[in-house]
């Protein structure tokens, strides 16, 4: 079973914490983070672009010139998609991009992604950053002690507000409730923290 330092807001080693070889120690299965990210990212297409085909475009009620005699090609309406303002023949219209994938993936996924981070030293955890009230200074100041640059995920707990609003304004750091946590949001990042609450809420579920 692995082990991690926990550390303060300060940057300050607090002790060490057991992670479970199941949610961090295990081979991470690309294919599968693959596809969940894929379904994520699908799901959040608004799938609203639309075309109109020649039933729906205005006009062509009249046959432009007759069947025969002309010299020129039949034409039955003006709105014909080979017509200048005509239909559009398999164009798009609106549609879900949504696609299942199933929770026992979706957890593997999220297992996967965690134990890569922690693998490639990316994943931080932090005992408590103990805002008594939102301040996004003292956020900063806690990333700099804590020797985090580029973009940073921040999971913390569900009712740490003074927590969550105190890191939302700055850029480059995403901070998410626990509750909300995400494969996609779990990966797209440098530098992964999580709170010891948080952590072992995790724990609980992935496990």
């Amino acid at each position: 079973m692995a082990t991690i330092q926990i550390k303060d807001a300060k940057g300050n080693k607090l002790g060490s914490a057991e992670l479970s070889a199941e949610v961090f120690g295990i081979e991470p299965n690309m294919h599968v983070v693959h596809e969940v990210v894929r379904a994520q990212r699908a799901s959040w297409r608004q799938g609203t672009a639309d075309t109109r085909t020649r039933g729906e475009v205005s006009g062509g009620g009249k046959k432009p010139w007759r069947q025969k005699g002309t010299g020129r090609a039949r034409q039955g309406t003006i709105r014909a998609p080979q017509w200048a303002g005509g239909g559009v023949v398999f164009g798009p219209h609106p549609r879900s991009y949504a696609f299942r994938v199933n929770k026992k993936e979706i957890k593997l996924a999220m297992r996967s992604v965690l134990s890569g981070k922690f693998a490639d030293g990316q994943f931080v955890v932090v005992d408590s950053f103990g805002f008594e009230k939102p301040s996004t200074k003292a956020a900063i100041a806690s990333l700099k002690a804590l020797g985090l640059e580029g973009r940073t995920t921040i999971v913390v707990g569900n009712d740490d507000f003074e927590t969550y609003l105190s890191f939302r304004n700055i850029p480059e750091v995403i901070v998410i409730p626990v509750a909300e946590i995400n494969t996609y949001e779990l990966l797209d990042n440098k530098n992964l923290v999580v709170t010891k609450v948080a952590l072992e809420r995790i724990e609980e579920v992935l496990a």
